[in-house]
């Protein structure tokens, strides 16, 4: 792009992107994400110092657990039209799939706000879509708040999705909800527990007769998988995940609730599981590497958590440098997903230690995920 092709797509002077080029002035939060936006990017990725990334994350929190804590409770104010509100949302969801979290905390908190508000001062005949796009809103700042380990936020804010879910009269919603549940389960390695509310979710679902029905029972199986594995249950592992393939062979990979379901998720959700079961395991995980990679059209996140997973695999299996490269697609593929997962820095901080990698490469990236 030419600066004024740029300056055109962020909707900002073009000298005043000159002198940000030039280093004559600065960037302020609003000029950096209009930037960004322009350029299809989330605003970390043009901070020189990637800390401030997180740190803006971790100061926007207290907002986000105050917004939620007056959720019967919201400010007076305006509410934007429903077909607005539908945007936006859908604009919040689609920043989650690309792992775009700076994004998330910057707007959804205030939109969070709007949809208390506009869900308390609904019709009869609007609450259940107004209840809709607030589970989807809760999920995208839920995303943020868990992959951060504000687990007590992220378990809030699952709450207000279960609350909601009802008002939805949408059955889909409620597999939805236990979908995401999951993560106060693995967060709190209840492993069994999590297997046996999934379960229970499953026998609720709507029959499969339809693409996004097939889609919701898929990916419950699908966490049902990886928890089991997590749990040390092959049999329960290998059984879900059966099913999440059968299912995932009856649609066509999308984005349905959204939760990317189909084929490829499910392949991807094979290497979850054999690296869930251990060490022991990480053949399988080897063997779906060694014939496929994630297509580009899947979403950011779930591409760089099947490079996340097999690099663990791939340094269980005494390959240290062929799991140096795998973190570093995914940090490629979203950077702030794979910045701030707890195996990255484990991993890395291992892989240093190894000192089988480029030491100045790795030692630069294990200073980047905070593995140092």
């Amino acid at each position: 792009m030419t600066q004024q092709q740029l300056a055109d797509a962020a909707s900002i002077h073009v000298g005043t992107l000159r002198k940000i080029e030039r280093g004559a002035r600065g960037a302020g939060d609003s000029v950096l994400e209009a930037i960004a936006a322009g350029l299809g990017l989330d605003p970390s990725i043009l901070l020189a110092d990637r800390a401030q990334a997180s740190a803006r994350i971790q100061h926007a929190l207290p907002d986000l657990s105050a917004v939620i804590a007056a959720y019967d409770v919201p400010e007076d104010g305006p509410v934007r039209a429903l077909e607005e509100l539908q945007a936006s949302v859908a604009e919040s969801a689609s920043w989650r799939l690309a792992a775009q979290y700076v994004r998330i905390v910057r707007h959804v908190p205030e939109l969070l706000t709007e949809l208390f508000r506009a869900f308390h001062t609904a019709t009869s005949e609007q609450q259940p879509e107004i209840a809709r796009l607030l589970v989807s809103a809760c999920r995208s700042a839920d995303a943020v708040a868990y992959k951060h380990g504000a687990h007590d936020l992220s378990a809030r804010l699952i709450d207000l999705m279960r609350w909601a879910a009802p008002h939805t009269d949408d059955r889909l919603i409620d597999s939805v909800v236990a979908y995401v549940r999951t993560e106060t389960f693995f967060a709190a390695y209840a492993h069994s527990s999590g297997l046996r509310a999934l379960q229970r979710a499953m026998d609720a679902a709507p029959p499969p007769t339809l693409a996004p029905s097939i889609a919701a029972l898929g990916a419950l199986h699908m966490r049902a998988a990886v928890i089991a594995g997590r749990a040390g249950d092959v049999d329960a592992a290998d059984f879900h995940l059966t099913q999440a393939r059968h299912l995932g062979d009856q649609v066509a990979e999308g984005i349905y609730a959204g939760t990317a379901f189909g084929p490829c998720s499910v392949r991807i959700h094979e290497v979850s599981v054999a690296v869930s079961l251990g060490s022991d395991h990480v053949q399988r995980a080897l063997d779906v590497a060694r014939e496929w990679v994630p297509p580009p059209d899947l979403p950011a996140e779930r591409r760089s958590g099947f490079y996340i997973e097999l690099g663990r695999a791939q340094l269980w299996a005494g390959l240290p440098d062929d799991a140096f490269e795998s973190l570093k697609v995914a940090r490629r593929i979203a950077p702030q997903h794979t910045r701030d997962h707890r195996w990255v820095r484990e991993d890395a901080a291992t892989l240093r230690r190894l000192k089988r990698a480029d030491a100045e490469s790795l030692s630069s990236f294990a200073e980047w995920c905070h593995a140092v």
